[in-house]
């Protein structure tokens, strides 16, 4: 849905002017779109009034627009800008990270910390890429594929093999 909607309204100012309603229907499957919308009409409004409509770089510009908050402002310095300000914390990051016995905690913010301690700042954000993959293809919610794992020789959750 995103070519699509970035087809219909190709800039900040174009988006910030769209009608509600035609932000809603091109982003109807993704869930929740109604606030999702209300978040991306508003960010681009944001970017145009305050930001000429250009994107910001710091972690304090990026949180105070509508609908980003840490993650996707971690994602955004990380990919877009090359900053390592923080590790992107997602579910699949939060679960690795506490089967893979790097943290304790359950916060986004929490586990966000700990990881920060635990690796080089310059490798966050491909850190969160590589547990974000390993979460996605080897370990599952569900079903962990620990017979497959790279991991599971130091993984305090591995399950012991057959």
């Amino acid at each position: 849905m995103t070519p699509t909607l970035f087809a219909r309204f190709p800039s900040p100012a174009a988006l910030a002017a769209a009608p509600i309603e035609a932000v809603e229907d091109l982003i109807k499957s993704t869930g929740f779109f109604r606030n999702k919308a209300r978040s991306i009409t508003g960010l681009a409004r944001a970017l145009v009034t305050h930001y000429g409509g250009v994107l910001p770089s710091t972690m304090d510009d990026l949180v105070d627009l509508p609908g980003i908050g840490r993650k996707t402002a971690n994602v955004i310095l990380g990919n877009a800008y090359g900053k390592n300000e923080g590790v992107v914390v997602d579910t699949h990051i939060a679960r690795l990270a506490e089967r893979l016995g790097l943290t304790r905690h359950n916060d986004a913010v929490k586990i966000e910390r700990d990881l920060m301690a635990l690796f080089e700042r310059d490798t966050w954000t491909m850190l969160a890429h590589l547990l974000i993959w390993h979460g996605r293809r080897i370990c599952d919610a569900r079903k962990p594929k620990c017979d497959e794992c790279a991991l599971a020789g130091i993984c305090p959750s591995a399950a012991p093999s057959r």
